[in-house]
C-alpha cells in the first residue's frame, strides 16, 4: 500500500510517494515533478500520479491515499472569474457588502480602488432583501421569515441564470432557523444551485465579515467543487480508488465533500502544504525555531514557526484579495517573487523585479519557449549558478544565450551596465524585497530571526537562502533533503482536521457558573459536531483528539486572539486559566498585556483532529571520514553576491553522505533544486540528508 502527496504550483506539480515496507521491511520514498497544467490542474495531477507509481514500481490500485494541495480556489480570487452569486439577506441590510467597515485602504489617496465595491462578490441587483428578524442576545424570532418572498427571490435568481446562492440573515449565528428554512425553499426552486448559509460557513458575529466569507465561498465554490469532483472521477477512471484528501488553509486536511461545500477553507491550500513541510524539516533536523522560505516559479511564501508550532492568523488579518474571510488560515506572507519573476524598467526609469511572472508558459527566456522578458532564472543562468546541461537533472535543457540576450536588451543596455551587473542587480533587488517580507512576518510580530534557522526550499529557494539569512541575521540555513518537493512532503505530514466555531459573548470577570455553563454547552455541541464528522470518515475513537480554543479580547477591543481552554468543563475554579492564556498570547503578539482589564470570550472554536502516520524519511549513509571527492562533478566560473567570480566546484547531492562537509564557494546540484554555498561558508550534511549552512568562524 502507498500514499501520495501532490502539490500543484504555478510552474510544476510536485509529488512524493511513500510505500509501506513489504514483510515489515523499511518504507520507501519516491519523488517526482511534472509540468503544471494551469488550464486544468487535474491533467498534471493525474499524469504525475501515474508516473510516480511507475517509478515506484507499484500498481495504481495500491495507492490508498492521495493528499492534494491545490491553487484552484486561490486562482479564482486572483483572476476574479468565479460564479455569478445571488444573495438573500435581511431587509434593510442589502448593502452591507458594499459599505463594509468604511475603511480606506490608502488614507491620503484620491484614486485608490475599493475592491469590494469595484469588483463585488455579489452584484447589487442580485442582493435581494427578505422580511425576517431575529433579536439578540438569544436569537428569538421577532419577525417570522416571509416564505413567499424567499420563493419569489429564488425564482428571480433562477431566471437570471444564477448558479450560486448565499443566505445571510442578520443574527443567524444566534439562531439559524430562518437560514435553514430559506435554504430548503431555494433548493426546491433551484435544485442544482450551489447554496451556502452564513451560519454554516462562518457561524460567528460581525455581519460584514460573515457575509463576505459566505459570498467568497459561493464565488469560488462551484468551480472548486467541479474541479475536486472531476479529479476524483478521473482517478477512479484511471484505476485508482484512494481516499482523496484536500489541504486546507488552517494546516489540516479534509474530504472532497467538505472542501466542495466549504471551498473558502482551501483558499490557501497550496501555501499551507509548504509551511507544514517547513515544520517537518524542523522535526527531522532537531530545530524548533524555523523561518520558512518557499520560493517557486511565480511566488515566494514566508512563515515563522516558533517552537515547532505553526501559527494561525488573527481573524482581523485573514483577507484574500482585500476581501475579509473569517476562515482560519496559517500565518503566511506571500509576494510575487520566484524563478519566473520578470525584471523590468518601469515608466519612471526604476529597476524592478516582479510581481509579474513568466510562469510555466512561455517561462523564462532561457527555456526557449518564446519568452523574451528577463527573469530571475535567467539572471541565475548568466551568473553561472544554474548550469544549462544540468537544469532539473538535465531533464530541461536551457539556453544561456537567450538569457544573456534578454537581460542585455531589456536591462543592461538601457541602464548602461554590463549583463553580469544587471543579472546581479536582479538577484539583489529580489533578495531585498524578500528580506523585508521576512522581517514583517517575524520581527514585526515579536520574533527575533537571530534565534531562528532559515529554511529555503521550493525549486528556487536554496539559491537565495544564505543571502536572505544574512539580510535578516538568521542563525543558520537548513536546506531540506528535497527542496523542490518539500511542500508535497508537508501534505503527508498533515493531520485531518474539522473545525467548528460559535460566537458566545461573555465577560469572564465576575462571571457566574450559570454563564459558564452556557459556554460549556457550546463546547459540547461543537465537540459533538467534530466527532460526528470524524466518525463519518471512519476515524477510530482512539485516534481522535480535540483542541479547545476561546477567541478572547479585552473588553472594548475590536478583535480577538486565541487562548487555550483547559480540559474538562469550565468552572469558577479554572476560568483564570483562559484569562492567563489570553494575557500570554497578547504579550507574545504585542509585547504587553493588561493583566487587570476584563477579558471577554467572543467565540468558542473546537478543532477535531485525526493524527496521520508520519512520513519516515530514510537516513543517509554515514561518511565515516570518507572524502567528498566522489560527489565532485566539475568546476565552472560563478559570480557570487560580492560581485567576484570564483572557480566553483559542483557537487552531486545524492552522492554526499551524512557528516560530509562542503566548503564554499560551492554549488550542490540535485534534480529538484540547486543550493548555493558562498565563499566563507560551509555546508554540513545531516543524518537525514539536510544541509546545514553556516559562516566559517575566522
Amino acid at each position: 500500500m502507498a500514499r501520495i502527496g501532490v502539490d500543484v504550483g504555478g510552474t510544476f506539480t510536485d509529488l512524493v510517494l511513500e510505500t509501506e515496507g513489504e514483510g515489515g521491511g523499511p518504507q520507501r520514498v519516491f519523488l517526482h515533478k511534472v509540468a503544471s497544467t494551469p488550464a486544468d490542474q487535474s491533467v498534471g495531477v493525474l499524469k504525475g500520479v501515474l508516473e510516480i507509481c511507475r517509478i515506484a514500481d507499484i500498481s495504481p490500485v495500491d495507492v490508498r491515499m492521495i493528499v492534494h494541495g491545490t491553487t484552484v480556489a486561490t486562482n479564482i480570487t486572483i483572476e476574479h472569474n468565479g460564479a455569478e452569486v445571488g444573495m438573500l439577506t435581511t431587509r434593510g441590510f442589502r448593502d452591507i457588502l458594499h459599505i463594509g467597515r468604511h475603511k480606506r485602504l490608502h488614507n491620503f489617496s484620491l484614486q485608490f480602488d475599493v475592491p469590494w465595491q469595484s469588483k463585488p462578490l455579489v452584484k447589487r441587483r442580485n442582493r435581494i432583501p427578505i422580511t425576517e428578524r431575529l433579536l439578540p442576545p438569544t436569537g428569538r424570532v421577532s419577525v417570522p421569515l416571509a416564505d413567499d418572498e424567499v420563493r419569489a427571490a429564488a425564482e428571480l435568481l433562477k431566471s437570471r441564470g444564477i448558479e450560486s446562492v448565499i443566505i445571510c440573515f442578520l443574527y443567524s449565528f444566534l439562531n439559524d432557523v430562518h437560514e435553514q428554512r430559506a435554504k430548503a425553499i431555494v433548493r426546491e426552486v433551484m435544485p442544482d444551485a450551489y447554496v451556502s448559509c452564513s451560519s454554516e460557513i462562518a457561524n460567528v458575529m460581525r455581519e460584514y465579515e460573515r457575509f463576505s466569507t459566505t459570498a467568497m465561498n459561493a464565488f469560488v465554490g462551484p468551480k472548486t467543487s467541479r474541479y475536486l469532483k472531476n479529479l476524483e472521477r478521473k482517478l477512479k477512471e484511471a484505476g485508482l480508488s484512494p481516499h482523496l484528501r484536500i489541504m486546507q488553509s488552517n494546516g489540516g486536511v479534509s474530504t472532497v465533500d467538505k472542501c466542495s461545500r466549504e471551498a473558502v477553507t482551501i483558499l490557501m491550500s497550496g501555501l499551507a502544504g509548504g509551511v507544514m513541510g517547513g515544520r517537518w524539516l524542523g522535526e527531522i533536523s532537531g530545530t524548533k525555531n524555523i523561518i520558512t522560505v518557499d520560493i517557486g516559479g511565480t511566488s515566494a511564501d514566508f512563515s515563522t514557526i516558533p517552537d515547532g508550532q505553526v501559527k494561525v492568523m488573527n481573524p482581523r488579518d485573514t483577507y484574500v484579495g482585500a476581501y475579509p474571510v473569517l476562515s482560519p488560515m496559517i500565518d503566511v506572507a506571500t509576494m510575487g517573487a520566484g524563478g519566473g519573476s520578470i525584471a523590468y524598467i518601469d515608466e519612471g526609469g526604476l529597476f524592478r523585479v516582479g510581481p509579474r511572472s513568466a510562469g510555466a508558459d512561455p517561462g523564462p527566456a532561457c527555456y526557449g519557449k518564446g519568452g523574451t522578458e528577463p527573469t530571475v532564472t535567467d539572471a541565475q543562468v548568466v551568473l553561472g549558478r544554474l548550469d544549462p546541461d544540468h537544469f532539473l537533472g538535465g531533464d530541461l535543457k536551457i539556453d544561456a544565450g537567450l538569457a544573456h540576450q534578454a537581460i542585455k536588451t531589456k536591462i543592461a543596455d538601457p541602464l548602461n551596465m554590463t549583463v553580469e551587473q544587471a543579472a546581479l542587480g536582479i538577484i539583489r533587488i529580489l533578495n531585498s524585497n524578500m528580506s523585508l517580507t521576512i522581517r514583517a512576518n517575524s520581527v514585526a510580530k515579536g520574533y527575533d530571526p537571530r534565534q531562528f534557522a532559515l529554511a529555503p526550499y521550493g525549486g528556487a529557494g536554496p539559491l537565495n537562502g544564505v543571502a536572505l539569512a544574512e539580510a535578516v541575521s538568521a542563525m543558520e540555513v537548513i536546506v531540506p533533503p528535497a527542496p523542490g518537493i518539500t511542500a508535497a512532503i508537508g501534505l503527508l505530514e498533515t493531520d485531518m482536521q474539522y473545525e467548528f466555531a460559535r460566537s458566545v459573548l461573555m465577560v469572564l470577570d465576575n462571571a457566574q457558573q450559570a454563564a459558564l455553563d452556557r459556554i460549556n454547552q457550546a463546547i459540547d455541541e461543537l465537540t459533538r459536531q467534530c466527532r460526528d464528522s470524524l466518525d463519518a470518515d471512519e476515524v477510530p475513537a482512539d485516534k481522535q483528539s480535540y483542541i479547545r480554543i476561546a477567541e478572547c479580547r479585552y473588553h472594548g477591543q475590536g478583535f480577538e486572539l486565541r487562548a487555550g481552554i483547559p480540559e474538562g468543563p469550565l468552572t469558577l475554579a479554572n476560568i483564570d486559566a483562559v484569562k492567563q492564556n489570553f494575557h500570554a498570547q497578547h504579550r507574545r503578539d504585542y509585547g504587553w498585556a493588561f493583566d487587570d482589564v476584563d477579558v471577554e470570550i467572543v467565540t468558542v472554536r473546537i478543532i477535531g483532529v485525526a493524527k496521520t502516520p508520519r512520513l519516515i524519511w530514510p537516513e543517509l549513509e554515514a561518511a565515516n571520514g570518507s572524502a567528498i571527492a566522489p560527489a565532485l562533478m566539475y568546476e565552472r566560473p560563478t559570480i557570487f553576491d560580492d560581485g567576484k567570480t570564483y572557480a566553483t566546484p559542483r557537487y552531486h547531492r545524492p552522492k554526499l553522505k551524512a557528516g560530509h562537509e562542503v566548503p564554499g564557494p560551492a554549488i550542490i546540484v540535485q534534480h529538484d533544486s540547486t543550493t548555493l554555498v558562498p565563499p566563507a561558508y560551509i555546508a554540513r550534511v545531516g543524518g537525514s540528508g539536510t544541509l546545514h549552512i553556516n559562516r566559517l568562524v575566522a
